[in-house]
């Protein structure tokens, strides 16, 4: 065999250039980030999107038979990162993704199973709204919603003011009691499950909805004055947790933002129809934590906050994530 015959030898793996994507699993999330940790995180990036360091692209749907894609993306400048959310929704129900991107270069640095993530940073927007906007003595809350979001939710809530006490209504009385038995066990104060809606909602200083419902779970007649309601179960124009009398009492109203809740938020549908709301009475949360806008003032009105879920919230909350799994060595490094 002459020389221009020869076959040449394989390139050693070592040869290559050393590069991949770090692959973390829900585990990786659930042992590396807590809600404390959640909270802190998407507190600074409403902080920079106020500022103009980050920005948002609100979510996007496709459909097909049977299923639902789901799309929402970031830019978070402040670290230097991009990235995206992705999710799909079918009878068997839902998966969850989030992909980060170097700012500079372009190269994907991580891929992550964002269930547990997303349920973090759902939860954390709403306990940076309660740190804003609820009655500083709080101790007391009322939950609608016994499920996976709620738990968050309650514990993010606990990070912001010193509760004591928490009230669970579920229209299903066996789901209401064991997440009752379960948190009270987990966060260390009392939660009880209530057999109406109304214990869930009058006389106390918070409100939470984070349930699937289509129609709205409790009379907004029944608030206190000075309560801060937060509704999150909904991000779609077909669906809303509260009615109208809540947003037409409200004299405080907060969305995570308002151009991705005039899209998904069909918790306002109903008061626009009735003339009691219009978009220029909401402002952004990002402005509340800038100190642009009140979101607790010394007024005794109702405050609403409605978050329907942003991926600077996922991306911020992946950085955090990424740079703790690099510290610890966990996760998989993918050969892309």
């Amino acid at each position: 065999m002459t020389k221009t015959q020869r076959t040449p030898k394989p390139k050693s793996p070592r040869s290559k250039k050393v590069g991949g994507v770090l692959h973390l699993t829900e585990a990786d999330v659930a042992e590396l980030l807590d809600i404390r940790l959640a909270v802190d995180t998407v507190e600074e990036c409403f902080r920079r999107l106020a500022s103009g360091e980050a920005a948002n692209v609100p979510r996007a749907r496709v459909q097909a038979p049977g299923i639902l894609l789901h799309t929402m993306s970031a830019a978070a400048g402040y670290l230097g990162l991009v990235g995206w959310k992705c999710y799909t929704t079918t009878r068997a129900g839902a998966q969850f993704h989030v992909g980060v991107y170097d700012q500079t270069t372009g190269q994907l640095l991580a891929l992550i199973e964002a269930n547990r993530l997303g349920q973090l940073r759902t939860g954390a927007t709403t306990g940076v709204a309660v740190q804003w906007m609820a009655p500083a003595d709080a101790t007391e809350v009322g939950l609608f919603g016994a499920g996976w979001q709620a738990e968050a939710q309650l514990a993010a809530v606990a990070t912001a003011r010193p509760l004591k006490n928490a009230f669970v209504y579920s229209r299903n009385p066996e789901k209401r009691a064991d997440f009752a038995e379960r948190m009270t066990a987990a966060l260390g104060f009392r939660v009880s499950p209530v057999d109406r809606p109304q214990e869930a909602a009058a006389d106390l200083p918070i409100v939470i909805t984070a349930t699937t419902s289509s129609d709205p779970v409790f009379d907004g007649s029944w608030l206190e004055e000075g309560a801060l309601v937060c509704a999150m179960g909904s991000n779609a124009l077909s669906r809303a947790e509260i009615d109208a009398t809540v947003v037409r009492r409200a004299e405080t109203i907060v969305c995570d933002s308002v151009d991705a809740c005039r899209g998904e938020a069909g918790d306002f549908v109903d008061a626009i129809e009735k003339g009691v709301f219009d978009w220029p009475r909401a402002v952004d949360l990002a402005d509340v934590v800038a100190g642009r806008a009140v979101g607790r003032g010394r007024n005794a009105g109702l405050k609403l906050f409605k978050s329907v879920g942003l991926a600077i919230e996922d991306i911020a909350l992946a950085a955090k994530l990424l740079t703790l799994a690099r510290e610890n060595g966990r996760g998989t490094v993918l050969p892309m």
